[in-house]
């Protein structure tokens, strides 16, 4: 029958009820980090006959994903995942986010999706407060921190444009240490980066910058991303001084704060985002250090007019909708989108925002208790006094090799993932705690085990 597939009957009913089940499970039970990848060919072996005309029903689907292909992912939101930059999405907005799907809302025009985007401006809203921006500031949660940045910078681009016009080849200015995707954008945009220096903590600051505007004699820079706690260090950009250089040069400020921003609803480490309020748009992932389940990131403008000018879509087919209201489709590259900042709002309003400044406190504390724990310890070396909850530090003695084998075998093993990186040339070890339940007393004792490790 033609409707097969939307039609509810009594097997709809129990598949429904065998996949919600299953999802209730997975949030109740503690997530099994020896889990990962798996070689191609075994998957491809599972997956076998799956897809076929007449379907292998949704218990056997079910069956195959919970039992083949779920262990073949890495968890990113166990409490010892300690690499990259892993998530930690509350039980609130986990649970959320089964019903933002099950909705089918469409979140790009006010007309269609008015009730879930008023949520979602509140959750803007909080963000936009916790910056310092002006009540008239707003935004768009988009997929990450990739559509963010370009979004932002193609913003920028426009408004630079319309007051001066294109004289010279334009240009982004960044540091090395800026996230891959500032540098994509760039490429995406045809525009190019001018580097600037950093300090030995990997920052930006204002003389740098200056500096880095006064080379670049054959380019118009028209845009700086600053970051608001680096990916890779965890460091943060001395935004007030970036920012007073960007008045004088009338640059388009953007904070990359996609890990890091979240620090902004901790007391602790709010004094380092000072000047941030100063800026013309910043991004943050909420479903990095927010709690809030994959993909959500915002994008806030101090002045969402200019973005509106620059994204907003026309066509036959849209000329019915009503740009008086709030369209988020105006906000970044896109017109189709899930209301993704839905489940961020649900938490917010479930648990209240001290609970969001009481679990970014708590995970700070574990990062910095681990630094002091790694500088007592007479076998590693602390490379960089942490700014926010990532630590990097080297077993001395230590080749490349022993870094990646160690990482290696206790991934295998389901005890810890941390894996190495490098700062400053130099190979090191580096912890990011964003889960509330990581304890420092669970990871110190992995100081011990790395320095007996492989000693006979």
């Amino acid at each position: 029958m033609s409707d097969a597939m939307h039609r509810w009957d009594a097997g709809a009913e129990m598949m429904a009820h065998s996949v919600i089940g299953y999802a209730v499970e997975r949030m109740r039970l503690r997530k099994d980090t020896t889990w990962g990848a798996v070689p191609p060919h075994v998957l491809a072996d599972a997956l076998a006959g799956a897809v076929c005309p007449d379907g292998i029903g949704g218990h056997e689907a079910l069956r195959l994903f919970r039992d083949v292909l779920l262990p073949a992912c890495r968890p990113q939101d166990d409490p010892m995942n300690l690499a990259y930059v892993p998530a930690a999405p509350s039980l609130a907005a986990t649970a959320f986010d089964l019903l933002v799907s099950a909705s089918s809302i469409f979140g790009g025009l006010w007309e269609a999706g008015a009730g879930a985007i008023a949520a979602e401006n509140q959750a803007l809203r909080w963000l936009a407060d916790l910056a310092g921006y002006p009540a008239e500031a707003g935004g768009v949660f988009v997929s990450g921190g990739s559509a963010a940045n370009l979004s932002a910078l193609v913003t920028a681009r426009h408004t630079h444009l319309a007051k001066y016009g294109r004289t010279r080849r334009l240009a982004i200015a960044a540091t090395r240490e800026v996230h891959a995707s500032a540098r994509a954008a760039a490429r995406v945009m045809d525009v190019d980066v001018v580097e600037v220096e950093t300090d030995g903590r990997g920052r930006m600051h204002g003389s740098a910058l200056r500096a880095a505007i006064d080379r670049a004699n054959d380019h118009t820079v028209f845009a700086v991303v600053a970051t608001g706690g680096t990916t890779n260090a965890g460091m943060v950009d001395p935004l007030d001084e970036i920012a007073g250089v960007c008045d004088e040069c009338d640059l388009w400020l953007h904070v990359d704060g996609a890990y890091g921003l979240a620090g902004l609803c901790a007391p602790s480490v709010r004094p380092a985002f000072a000047g941030i309020e100063r800026s013309d748009s910043f991004g943050v992932d909420p479903h990095k250090w927010l709690f809030a389940p994959y993909d959500c990131a915002a994008l806030v403008y101090r002045d969402p007019t200019l973005a509106a000018a620059t994204h907003a879509q026309h066509g036959d087919y849209l000329d019915a909708v009503d740009r008086g209201e709030w369209n988020p489709a105006d906000y970044a590259y896109h017109l189709s989108r899930r209301v993704r900042g839905l489940p961020l709002w649900f938490a917010l309003a479930t648990y209240g925002t001290d609970a969001f400044r009481d679990a970014v406190e708590h995970t700070v504390r574990t990062a910095h208790e681990f630094a002091r724990a790694v500088q007592a310890h007479p076998g590693f070396d602390l490379l960089v006094e942490p700014t926010l909850s990532v630590v990097l530090f080297t077993c001395r003695g230590w080749t490349p090799q022993q870094y990646q084998q160690w990482s290696t075998a206790h991934a295998r093993a389901g005890t810890v993932l941390m894996v190495p990186t490098r700062w400053h040339g130099t190979t090191c070890m580096r912890v990011c705690v964003v889960h509330p339940s990581t304890q420092s007393d669970q990871i110190i004792p992995f100081l011990n085990d790395m320095a007996t490790w492989g000693v006979d």
